[in-house]
């Protein structure tokens, strides 16, 4: 009997929990609706074999519950109800399969006039890259990666010249215009998932793999991976705006092509100069600049930020003559050498109050030099450390 009790309050409770959930679906923003509409065929099925076995078990512990007197009778074999499974269990199996089917197929039909967007992930981080004049994409290679081109394109290919590049964590999008996205990986298994397009698909090292949809409203919404890549996949986040077409054409333009950013420097100088503005940038801000290159074709944005706000590494303001706390008690000054040997060796040490998650990325030694020259950038001036020592050696 009590057992009996149980599942009849379990199941109770299930119903409530779903009807009274303060957990729904986030607001549909795409064409999909046909994928809520998978999912409640989905929970309706599963709910009402759900509710039907679990009060026929409760039926049968009542009806058939000991008593003194009575045996049970054995009957191994039963036609007529293994019919009545056959037939019911086949019938919800088709109901269950033949929506997906359905959708998927239209979600592997991209539309003639859909525009093609490439994303790129990589630990932990997005890139995106847009078609320029020419309507096309040029060819890319994960070997022609560098902290130059962190793209990989190949600077052979006519196609990919006026390529626009996004190296950071947010994309655009016109409002009901279908967009196919091409999906690479740099490194490992991710998936590219905006909840309220419901549209997502794994990207997988080695290979393109794609899936369409069209937005609908405007908005910022968040990018997730829903695949775990890694100890930041928490982090690995980005957003995507969805813009009206003016707005939308307007961004576009004031993105670099891939030829821009691969233009030397001295004919940037040059092209400066001819516009007016000051002419050559000092040794020191090209030195900064490369390694801004690096921060972002290595990923390191992904983790740190440059203006004091939190994530899952520390923030590289106000960092490089600062005094770091390690987890262990003792404490370090964030000179070059620190954040060489840190970066060379990032488990060697772990910083109070953060996780021991970034990886040993391979860079070379010219890398490695721009790489501190950026963070440094962001240091706390030499007349604020001045007044900081003063404050601490201050009785």
């Amino acid at each position: 009997m009590a057992m009996a009790v149980v599942l009849v309050l379990m199941v109770v409770a299930s119903l409530l929990f779903h009807f009274l959930s303060p957990w729904w679906l986030t607001p549909l923003a795409s064409n999909w609706r046909q994928m809520d509409d998978t999912l409640t065929i989905t929970l309706v099925i599963t709910a009402i074999f759900f509710v039907v076995i679990n009060l026929f078990i409760v039926y049968t512990l009542l009806r058939f519950r000991h008593r003194e007197g009575r045996r049970a009778a054995y009957q191994p074999d039963n036609k007529k109800l293994e019919r009545w499974l056959i037939v019911a269990t086949s019938i919800a199996i088709m109901g269950l399969l033949a929506p997906g089917l359905f959708v998927y197929a239209a979600y592997v039909t991209v539309p003639a006039n859909a525009r093609d967007v490439e994303v790129i992930g990589q630990q932990w981080q997005w890139r995106f890259r847009y078609p320029g004049a020419s309507g096309k994409l040029g060819r890319s290679s994960i070997d022609l990666i560098s902290a130059a081109n962190p793209f990989g394109l190949d600077p052979a290919d006519p196609a990919g010249q006026d390529n626009v590049l996004v190296n950071n964590n947010e994309l655009h999008l016109q409002i009901n215009q279908p967009v196919r996205m091409l999906l690479r990986s740099l490194d490992t298994l991710h998936d590219f998932y905006v909840p309220p397009f419901r549209a997502r698909m794994n990207m997988v090292p080695g290979m393109v793999t794609s899936f369409w949809f069209t937005p609908d409203k405007i908005g910022r919404y968040e990018v997730l991976c829903a695949q775990l890549c890694g100890v930041g996949h928490a982090g690995m986040r980005g957003y995507v705006v969805v813009e009206d077409a003016a707005s939308f054409q307007k961004w576009l333009k004031a993105q670099p092509t891939f030829a821009q950013t691969m233009a030397p420097p001295a004919l940037v100088a040059q092209a400066v100069a001819a516009a007016g503005a000051v002419t050559a940038a000092p040794a020191g801000d090209a030195l900064v600049a490369q390694g801004k290159a690096v921060a972002e074709s290595k990923a390191c944005v992904a983790c740190h930020t440059v203006d004091g706000s939190p994530r899952v590494g520390p923030t590289w303001k106000g960092l490089f003559g600062k005094t770091e706390t390690m987890e262990n008690g003792a404490t370090a000054l964030v000179d070059e050498a620190y954040l060489k040997n840190f970066i060379r060796n990032p488990q060697a040490r772990v910083v109070k109050g953060f996780a021991p998650m970034m990886p040993k990325i391979e860079m070379s030694d010219t890398e490695l030099e721009a790489l501190v020259a950026y963070i440094k950038s962001f240091g706390t001036p030499p007349a604020v450390q001045s007044t900081q020592q003063a404050q601490k050696s201050a009785p």
